[in-house]
């Protein structure tokens, strides 16, 4: 969420922000509105402001009156008017800052200068890794997959529907190896404290991260308790410390979980529905960082390293893109991608997005850091970013490893905790 006084005092970078995103043409008349609204606020406040005083001043001389004895029933009504349009005065009030508070919430974050204008056509490789596997010979992972009896998408759907899956054999043993793989990996050797938080949120919790109200038609909601099943680990993990003040000695603080996450993926219906690459429920682990402001933007760029050793381990090779503005997630200044190659069907696949949200999530959540002893709390910065999501990865797996007999080969990393170097 936007900070008011930066709405107030830098409406036109606002504006240029939204135009960089594409979307001034949608979000002029809303900025405007908020413009207007936040005008009008300050206006009613001044106006409680003198009514209060002026019925303090009434009631001083009630009472001065009554001490000389003199009649005071024009008082006593000034004073009873002077309430009741303090009462409406403050409802309305209550009902513009309402207003406002939507408002602003409905306009994504503005992305970074260093972050290329325009849409997807404008995102920007910034670098890769190894050399992707020419697709001669190469079966589609959902064809390997079932041949090896480690991959059941018709039970999935007969189960579940389309978009969700069954692993077996061989395939669930790799699901549960990836994590915990990726789970030592970030602990010992990056430093995150694992976490391991409930995969069921609040509605608060999703506001926090910016996932409400904008996109909930993506989610899965229990509308009984109005609670919505994880689109990711961010929304558990980022407000483990929401409407909390943390210590500025304790930061940065890096955390990592696991969790399955679900997404309805309202409106992608018949794009990449064909195996693994687009499904309604997966896994993934999941980085998230609390930062000073001063340190969020080095962060990042850790962040993103650590999930591209999970790829690099796994001996898959990938890209690194920087997402232009119009391509950039509605609470993110700033996203790469990490796109693994798959030969099997001749396509870069995004398996992770690394993203510094600056204090946008933190304003909506309201997690504030005290710098030092006495300071005046300050908002924290926000990163996180998959490390890595799993169906993709399995994809990549499959398809980039896939020996010549069907079989496929396991990156040496993952041998320990998958017990075997062949899947067969």
């Amino acid at each position: 969420m936007h900070d008011l006084k930066a709405v107030r005092d830098s409406v036109d970078a606002l504006r240029d922000g939204m135009a960089r995103r594409g979307k001034l043409d949608a979000l002029a008349p809303v900025i405007d509105r908020a413009v207007a609204l936040d005008r009008d606020r300050r206006l009613m406040i001044q106006a409680v402001e003198e009514r209060k005083a002026a019925r303090n001043a009434s009631s001083q001389e009630v009472a001065r009156r009554k001490k000389a004895g003199d009649d005071v029933a024009d008082l006593v009504a000034q004073g009873r008017a002077l309430g009741e349009e303090i009462s409406r005065l403050e409802r309305e009030l209550g009902e513009s800052e309402g207003e406002l508070q939507s408002i602003l919430m409905e306009i994504p974050n503005v992305t970074l200068p260093e972050v290329p204008s325009g849409g997807e056509e404008a995102n920007t490789v910034v670098r890769s890794w190894g050399t992707p596997r020419a697709a001669e010979s190469v079966k589609p992972h959902w064809e390997v997959g079932e041949t090896l009896g480690i991959l059941d998408l018709a039970r999935g759907a007969k189960i579940a529907g389309s978009g969700f899956i069954v692993l077996r054999r061989n395939g669930a043993r790799l699901a549960r190896a990836l994590m915990s793989f990726m789970l030592d990996l970030h602990t010992r050797e990056h430093g995150y404290e694992e976490t391991w938080v409930p995969f069921v949120v609040n509605r608060a919790s999703m506001t926090g991260t910016g996932q409400l109200p904008k996109f909930e038609d993506d989610m899965y909601r229990l509308p009984d308790d109005d609670m919505f099943l994880v689109p990711t680990a961010e929304v558990p993990v980022t407000n483990l410390y929401r409407d909390e003040i943390l210590d500025g000695g304790a930061l940065p603080m890096g955390l990592t979980a696991y969790s399955p996450c679900f997404r309805r993926e309202a409106g992608s219906h018949g794009k990449d529905t064909r195996g693994l690459i687009r499904v309604h429920e997966f896994d993934k682990v999941e980085l998230v960082w609390y930062a000073r402001p001063e340190e969020s933007a080095a962060r990042h760029e850790e962040l993103t390293r650590h999930a591209e050793r999970v790829l690099q381990l796994l001996e898959l090779p990938y890209r690194v893109l920087l997402l232009a503005s119009g391509d950039t997630g509605f609470a993110s200044a700033k996203t790469y991608d990490l796109e693994v190659f798959a030969p099997g069907i001749g396509k870069w696949l995004e398996v992770s997005s690394c993203s510094n949200f600056l204090d946008f999530q933190a304003r909506r959540a309201n997690i504030r850091y005290r710098p030092a002893q006495g300071e005046k709390p300050r908002f924290v910065h926000t990163l996180n970013g998959s490390g890595v999501a799993f169906p993709r990865t399995i994809i990549g797996l499959l398809e980039h490893h896939q020996q010549p007999d069907g079989t496929i080969r396991v990156p040496e990393a993952l041998r320990p905790y998958l017990g075997a170097d062949v899947l067969r």
